[in-house]
């Protein structure tokens, strides 16, 4: 330890500079490995409960706009204004098989959502690979909080040092 004022070596333990006088500055303490792993195990739970808030409403506003397009298509609401109602294909003969193919798509695609904040919140080794795709996913949806949700997932699992964070966090 060298004086802050004059460069005199100190012995340690010693308050005061011996040459100039001047208090001598005990650094502060670095904090260990375990209070960065501790730091980091935190960050994966709140990305992991946003993953989950996420999915539930992914699903949540997928069926709410589900059960308004089969309203419509029930009350032919939308046959009748527009532009294909005197087309040669019926919408009533295709419209309920799209509908039934976007259900089973968005149910695919919440429990997708479900197992990344699953994967993450059990610190499971597949959860951070399966984070990154959805993430990569989410950045090409341009959905505003999806695309937040990706690029915040990216910079707290991409990097050496957080993938080795990551291997080090001990399974829940």
């Amino acid at each position: 330890m060298y004086c802050s004022g004059c460069g005199q070596a100190l012995v340690p333990g010693q308050p005061v500079c011996p040459h100039c006088g001047r208090p001598a500055m005990v650094p502060p303490p670095v904090p260990g490995f375990q209070f960065e792993l501790a730091t980091y195990a935190s960050k994966i739970r709140a990305l992991s409960t946003v993953w989950f808030i996420y999915a539930g409403l992914n699903l949540l506003l997928t069926f709410a706009g589900l059960a308004f397009a089969r309203f419509a298509m029930q009350n032919h609401w939308m046959w009748r204004h527009g532009p294909w109602m005197n087309g040669p294909f019926r919408p009533e003969w295709f419209g309920p098989g799209i509908l039934q193919f976007i259900w089973v798509f968005a149910t695919l695609w919440a429990l997708f959502l479900f197992s990344v904040g699953w994967g993450l919140i059990r610190r499971e080794p597949w959860g951070r690979v399966v984070a990154i795709v959805a993430a990569f996913i989410n950045l090409f949806k341009f959905v505003p909080f999806g695309t937040a949700l990706g690029i915040w997932t990216l910079v707290t699992l991409m990097g050496y040092r957080n993938q080795t964070l990551y291997e080090q966090l001990p399974q829940e």
